[in-house]
């Protein structure tokens, strides 16, 4: 379900609201349909943490690609067991071992056209089948314009091609400022942690672009 809010408005609104406030505007607002997105990449724990503080039973989206590292699956335990997440796990259609036979490992970025067809497999449409099956109408992210050049100039509230109204709570946060909350509370985090859909860490690899389809 999708709610009427105006992008501009709403931006202008939460302009200088702390994390919390932003999320419990986007739970207000969500008509009851919210749920959050992680990877478990470093620093996730942050949004997690303030999200069920205010939603506890809120859904969380986890697209396993199959190629995260061993630190970065038991960070991810650690924070299901600490937060009591409700994790909603969702995967490609067929196991990494498979699809690394089929295209003799993870697709290089030389070979770009091969590469998106891995990106579509292993993260997208996991990713679209999920959002279709939990039906938000507020999707918490936790996109921080420090990563990549991509989301300098990214706004606190967007909207996908859907509707969905995308929040990105923590967008103006600092490394320095999550290691700090991580520490305050003692959350679980590594940062030995690779994306094969990026490559590299400045790269984007379709979800938060927005010509991406959900």
């Amino acid at each position: 379900m999708n709610v009427s809010i105006d992008i501009d408005e709403a931006n202008a609104a939460l302009e200088d609201a702390s994390p919390e406030e932003i999320i419990q505007w986007g739970h207000e607002s969500s008509a009851g349909s919210i749920l959050i997105s992680t990877n478990f990449r470093p620093y996730e724990a942050v949004l997690l943490h303030m999200a069920v503080q205010h939603i506890p039973d809120i859904p969380v989206l986890w697209v396993d690609h199959g190629y995260n590292t061993p630190a970065t699956y038991r960070c991810a335990e650690a924070s299901i067991n600490k937060l009591d997440l409700n994790v909603h796990l969702y995967i490609p259609a067929r196991t990494a071992a498979h699809r690394d036979t089929v295209l003799d490992g993870i697709p290089t970025l030389d070979d770009q056209e091969t590469h998106d067809l891995f990106t579509e497999e292993v993260k997208l449409e996991p990713f679209r089948r999920g959002m279709r099956e939990l039906k938000p109408s507020v999707w918490l992210t936790a996109l921080r314009r420090v990563q990549n050049p991509n989301r300098e100039t990214m706004k606190i509230v967007g909207r996908t091609p859907d509707g969905i109204i995308k929040l990105s709570p923590v967008l103006s946060w600092t490394d320095e400022q999550m290691q700090a909350y991580i520490d305050k509370h003692d959350l679980p985090n590594e940062f030995n942690y690779y994306d094969p859909t990026k490559v590299l860490e400045n790269r984007e690899c379709g979800l938060h672009l927005e010509a991406s389809k959900l």
